[in-house]
C-alpha cells in the first residue's frame, strides 16, 4: 500500500518566514491598493520565494499493515470441573476461534492458564490467577497494536487485575444464581494449651437453604470420632475444643451437604493446631537420702518447663531420739493434700527408692493405682529397699509395677544394654553411645541393680546377665516406668565417660506424658514435596501394607518396607489437596496435602462481580455464556471498532482495529526545485522591471 502526503523542511525558521510573509503581503498590498504597474509580477516572485525557504515536496511511503493481537485467556482451574463449566468453555472456546480466525488483520493468542503452574506445589495457595497471564500474553505488544483480552472463566479470579490491556470482555461459562453450602471457619487458633479450652469460629453460608435453618457439622480431631453440632446458617458459631496430647493435631471439619450443591469440596475444612504443655507438674518422692537424690532433682529442675514438688523422707515416723519438735526445722509431709486431694493435678509421680514406713497408708497407694489406671503415670527407681520386706511391691503398687522383686540384689559393674525390643521402642533407640548389636555401649558402669521377675510390659534394658533393668508397661489409660538400679546418677557425674541419662529421663518423661512422637505402636504420615511419606512403628519391627484413602476417596495399598529400629517406610505421591488417611488395621493417621482450604474452593459460584470493574475501566463488557443460543456456544457478536469508539454493547462485543503499520519505503520528490524558484523569481522580477520601464 503507498500512501502520498506533503511536508515542509523549512530553509529558515517558520517564525522568520512568517514575518517575512507579512512584510511582503504588507508591501504587495500597498501595490495592489495604489495599481502599481508589475504588483501582479511581484507578487508571483514573492509568492516563488516563501514557497522556496519553505521547502515543500512530497512524500509516498509504501506501508505493510500489521495485525493487532488479541489475547484469550482460558480458565483451567479446578472449580471449571464443576457442572458442565468446562465443557461450555471448550465450546466457546472452540467458536470463538473460528470466528476471530475469519476476521482480516487479527492475530489471536490463546492462553490456557490457572491450573497449578510446574514447579509450585500443592500448598502455594495463590487460587485462580488469570490478570496475570494476559499481561504476560501481551507484554510484548506495543500498545497500538493491542485489539483487546477476552477471558472465558467462571469469574472466580484470586490476583490483582492491575493494567490488563483493554477492551477487557468476559464469557462466564457458570450459571446464574446456583445455590451451594460452604463452610467458612472464621477464627482457628494456630496452638493452643493441651488440656485447655480453645474455640472454634465456624459459620455456614448457603444461598439455597430456608432462613432460620441448620446444618449438621462433623468435626474430628486426629483419628478420634467425629463430634456433631447443629449450627445456624448465616451466622458465626462458637465450637468448643480440647487438645488431649502436644505436638500437632490435625482438625477436620464437614458441613453436610445443603438443599443445591454445586460441590461438596468446600463444605469441609481442616486446620492444624499445635498443642502445647503449659507446665510438666512431677511430683518426686525420695525415700531417703541418697547419691542419686540431687541428680533427680537437678535434672528436673534443669527443665523450665517443668513445676517439680520433690520431699525426701528424712524422719520416720518409728525415728524416737528425744529431739524437742519445737527444736525441728523439718516440714512436714503434707500426705493428705498430695495423695488426697490433689493427686489428680500431677502429670507424673516419681517414686526415687521410696520403702514402706507408715508414711503413706495402704488407702494412698490404693490412690496412686487408681491415678495411674485411670490415665496417670508413674516412675519407680528402685533401690536394695525394693528387694526387702518394705518393698513398694507390697501395697497396692504391686498391681502396677511390670517386675516384682525376687529378693537378690546384684553389686557389681556392669554396662546398661539394649535389647532387642529396647533398640525399637522410641525411648530408648538411637541413645547416644548406646552402640550395635555387635558392639558394647560407651558409657560408663553402674555397680548396683534390683533382680526382679518381668511380669507385665516390655524389658527395654538389661543388666548383668540379661537381667531386667529398664520396664515399660501400660497399666488401664496410664503408663508406668521401672528403673530398677539407683546407679543412674554415675552417668551425669561422668564415671567412665558417663552415659545419656538426661536424655533417658526426657524421653522416659514424654512416654509416660503420651506424647506422640514417642509412641512405640505409631503410623505417621506427612506429604512433603508433593508425596506421601508413611512412617509406621512398631515393636515387631516387621514390614506392613497400608490402605491410604485420597482427598477423592480413591484407596490405595502401598507396602512398607522394613527398615531400622522398627521402623518400616513407604509412600506414594500426593496430587490431590486435602486430606490423606492411613490405615494399618490397627491404627490410622491423617495428612494435610497442599493449602488447608485453598481459595479455590472457597466459592465456587460463577460470579461477574470480579471481572465487572476492570471491563467497565476499559470499555469491555461481560458476558453469560449460558444466556446466548445453544447454536452459538452463547457467544456475542464481534466486531472491530476503531480507536476512541465503544467496544462492547448489549449482544456484542468489540475488538480494537488500530490500523498499525510499519514502512518499507520512502520517495521523497521537491515541489519547489531550485531551478523553478530562481526562474520564477528573477522572472517575475526582470518582467516586473520591464513593465514600469514603458
Amino acid at each position: 500500500m503507498t500512501v502520498a502526503d506533503i511536508t515542509f523542511t523549512p530553509l529558515l525558521p517558520w517564525a522568520l518566514i512568517a514575518l517575512m510573509s507579512a512584510v511582503a503581503a504588507l508591501l504587495l498590498g500597498y501595490g495592489w491598493v495604489r495599481r502599481v504597474s508589475g504588483s501582479g509580477l511581484r507578487t508571483i516572485a514573492i509568492a516563488a520565494a516563501l514557497i522556496a525557504l519553505a521547502n515543500p515536496s512530497l512524500i509516498e511511503e509504501r506501508r505493510e499493515p500489521l495485525k493487532d493481537v488479541a489475547a484469550v485467556i482460558v480458565d483451567r482451574s479446578p472449580s471449571q470441573n464443576i457442572q458442565d463449566r468446562r465443557a461450555a468453555a471448550d465450546a466457546a472456546l472452540e467458536a470463538l476461534q473460528t470466528r476471530l480466525q475469519a476476521l482480516n488483520g487479527l492475530e489471536v493468542r490463546v492462553v490456557e492458564a490457572g491450573s497449578r503452574q510446574p514447579g509450585r506445589g500443592l500448598d502455594d495457595d495463590q487460587g485462580t490467577e488469570l490478570f496475570g497471564a494476559a499481561r504476560e500474553a501481551l507484554a510484548d505488544v506495543p500498545a497500538n497494536r493491542v485489539a483487546g483480552t477476552i477471558f472465558i472463566t467462571d469469574g472466580q479470579i484470586h490476583d490483582s487485575a492491575g493494567d490488563v490491556p483493554g477492551p477487557v470482555h468476559g464469557l462466564i461459562s457458570g450459571r446464574r444464581e446456583v445455590g451451594d453450602r460452604r463452610l467458612v471457619v472464621r477464627k482457628a487458633p494456630a496452638y493452643g494449651m493441651v488440656d485447655g479450652r480453645l474455640t472454634l469460629v465456624l459459620r455456614i453460608e448457603d444461598s439455597g437453604a430456608e432462613p432460620g435453618s441448620t446444618a449438621r457439622v462433623s468435626i474430628r480431631r486426629d483419628s478420634h470420632p467425629p463430634e456433631q453440632y447443629d449450627l445456624g446458617i448465616g451466622r458465626d458459631e462458637n465450637i468448643p475444643l480440647v487438645l488431649d496430647h502436644a505436638g500437632l493435631s490435625v482438625v477436620e471439619i464437614e458441613a453436610a451437604a445443603g438443599p443445591e450443591e454445586l460441590t461438596l469440596r468446600n463444605n469441609r475444612a481442616a486446620i492444624v493446631i499445635n498443642g502445647v504443655r503449659d507446665r510438666l507438674r512431677v511430683l518426686l518422692v525420695s525415700g531417703e537420702p541418697h547419691a542419686g537424690e540431687r541428680t533427680w532433682r537437678n535434672l528436673l529442675k534443669a527443665d523450665p518447663s517443668v513445676d517439680l514438688v520433690h520431699f525426701t523422707i528424712l524422719r520416720p515416723p518409728e525415728k524416737q531420739d528425744g529431739t524437742p519438735v519445737r527444736e525441728l526445722s523439718l516440714i512436714a509431709f503434707p500426705i493428705f493434700e498430695l495423695f488426697e486431694m490433689r493427686l489428680d493435678e500431677f502429670d507424673l509421680v516419681i517414686f526415687d527408692r521410696y520403702r514402706r514406713r507408715g508414711v503413706l497408708p495402704p488407702a494412698y497407694f490404693l490412690n496412686i493405682a487408681n491415678y495411674v489406671e485411670n490415665g496417670g503415670a508413674l516412675l519407680a527407681a528402685s533401690g536394695p529397699e525394693f528387694a526387702s520386706p518394705l518393698s513398694i511391691h507390697r501395697s497396692a503398687l504391686g498391681d502396677v509395677l511390670p517386675g516384682a522383686p525376687s529378693g537378690d540384689v546384684l553389686e557389681r559393674g556392669f554396662k546398661p544394654v539394649l535389647t532387642d525390643i529396647g533398640r525399637r521402642h522410641p525411648v530408648t533407640n538411637d541413645l547416644d553411645g548406646a552402640g550395635s548389636d555387635n558392639r558394647k555401649p560407651d558409657w560408663g558402669r553402674w555397680f548396683r541393680l534390683i533382680d526382679a521377675k518381668v511380669e507385665r510390659g516390655v524389658e527395654a534394658m538389661a543388666g548383668p546377665e540379661g537381667k531386667p533393668l529398664l520396664l515399660l508397661d501400660r497399666f488401664g489409660e496410664g503408663r508406668v516406668a521401672q528403673l530398677l538400679s539407683d546407679h543412674a546418677w554415675l552417668w551425669t557425674r561422668g564415671f567412665e565417660g558417663g552415659g545419656p541419662q538426661a536424655e533417658l529421663l526426657r524421653r522416659l518423661a514424654h512416654w509416660l506424658m503420651k506424647e506422640p512422637e514417642l509412641e512405640e505402636e505409631d503410623l505417621r504420615t506427612v506429604v512433603t514435596g508433593g508425596r506421601l511419606q508413611i512412617t509406621r512403628r512398631s515393636l515387631d519391627g516387621k514390614a506392613a501394607k497400608v490402605s491410604v484413602t485420597s482427598p477423592s476417596g480413591v484407596t490405595t495399598e502401598v507396602q512398607l518396607e522394613a527398615g531400622k529400629n522398627g521402623l518400616a517406610q513407604g509412600g506414594m505421591d500426593a496430587t490431590e489437596i486435602g486430606v490423606y488417611r492411613t490405615n494399618d488395621d490397627a491404627r490410622s493417621a491423617i495428612a494435610v496435602s497442599g493449602a488447608l482450604n485453598p481459595k479455590e474452593f472457597a466459592d465456587v459460584r460463577a460470579t461477574g462481580e470480579i471481572i465487572t470493574p476492570l471491563a467497565e475501566a476499559t470499555d469491555g463488557g461481560v458476558f453469560w455464556l449460558a444466556d446466548g443460543p445453544s447454536r452459538r456456544a452463547g457467544l456475542p457478536d464481534i466486531r472491530r471498532v476503531k480507536p476512541g469508539r465503544d467496544a462492547s454493547g448489549r449482544n456484542w462485543l468489540g475488538l480494537r482495529a488500530n490500523g498499525s503499520y510499519t514502512v518499507t519505503g520512502v520517495d521523497r520528490v521537491p515541489l519547489m526545485p531550485a531551478l523553478l524558484a530562481m526562474f520564477l523569481i528573477l522572472g517575475g522580477l526582470i518582467t516586473a522591471w520591464w513593465r514600469e520601464g514603458k
